[in-house]
């Protein structure tokens, strides 16, 4: 049974949080650059080089690329041979979190009581936390800090079977064209379709850590990903909403299997600053 210090996961993690919220992903930055070549307008071509520079900035003068760190959400695959010492999975990644917003003096944006105080928890914990038990010895954590804006543009809807393809194109779409400029466009898209009202969630939300350029392994379901993002980019909203080709930088979809009376599906939007970073231990 391999050992794994909790300490190291802690260390690890307040790494990542400072890193991600500092450097934008290559593959995000890349689609970036990619838009500007294809975007018609003018005015979404000086908003891309806007966003483009402002990402060089970020990196060159070791600052946050958005001035909101967002929710620190964290999808752990956590080998069965691999054995935590000295604390508990969410004790380490939660002091994790504290250390790394602490130290990298990034915005806390958490606050305890969502209804009625609202007092902000001072180190942006507790941070969302899936688990999955995995064969191997290794451990794999994956983490974006979600801002809130995008966060606000999400929404479930339990669609019927006979809803088809169609009713969930339909429910993409028009989700995304209501959300208008509100999340930051140009956007990436996470659909979850299939399992429960929860689960649908969580997929769409897992979706959104997909590198861009990497399809649904299903031909399928990739298809749909290219179908929806053409009709999204067709509504004309583009970069920041000044109108253009470059709504949408991506619609990543995640699938689940389904009852037979239900459809679930789920939107979970992303602004451009599609933060996400992935390390193995």
């Amino acid at each position: 049974m391999r050992e794994i210090a909790a300490s190291t996961i802690s260390e690890q993690v307040a790494e990542m949080c400072q890193k991600a919220n500092i450097y934008l992903g290559e593959d995000v930055f890349d689609a970036l650059k990619k838009s500007l070549k294809t975007e018609e307008s003018p005015t979404g071509k000086e908003v891309l080089k806007q966003l483009i520079e402002n990402v060089e900035i970020a990196k060159n003068e070791q600052i946050p690329i958005c001035q909101d760190t967002g929710f620190a959400v964290f999808f752990v695959e956590w080998g069965q041979d691999a054995h935590l010492t000295g604390g508990t999975l969410e004790e380490a990644i939660h002091a994790g979190v504290k250390k790394g917003y602490t130290e990298g003096y990034l915005r806390k944006s958490i606050v305890t009581d969502p209804l009625y105080e609202r007092k902000n928890t001072g180190d942006n914990t507790p941070a969302v936390i899936y688990t999955d038990l995995v064969p191997g010895d290794k451990v794999k954590i994956a983490f974006a800090p979600k801002g809130g804006g995008s966060e606000n543009m999400s929404s479930v809807k339990m669609l019927k079977p006979s809803d088809g393809e169609a009713g969930v194109i339909d429910f993409v779409v028009n989700h995304v064209k209501a959300a208008g400029p509100n999340p930051c466009p140009p956007i990436v898209v996470g659909v979850g379709i299939g399992g429960t009202f929860e689960k649908v969630a969580m997929l769409a939300k897992k979706a959104l850590f997909r590198p861009i350029g990497q399809s649904n392994p299903e031909k399928r379901f990739a298809d749909l990903e290219k179908k929806i993002l053409e009709k999204v980019n067709d509504l004309g909203v583009g970069p920041q909403g000044f109108g253009g080709r470059t709504f949408a930088l991506a619609v990543h979809i995640e699938t689940f299997p389904a009852h037979i009376a239900s459809m679930p599906a789920a939107v979970n939007i992303n602004c451009h600053a599609c933060r996400h970073l992935e390390i193995t231990i």
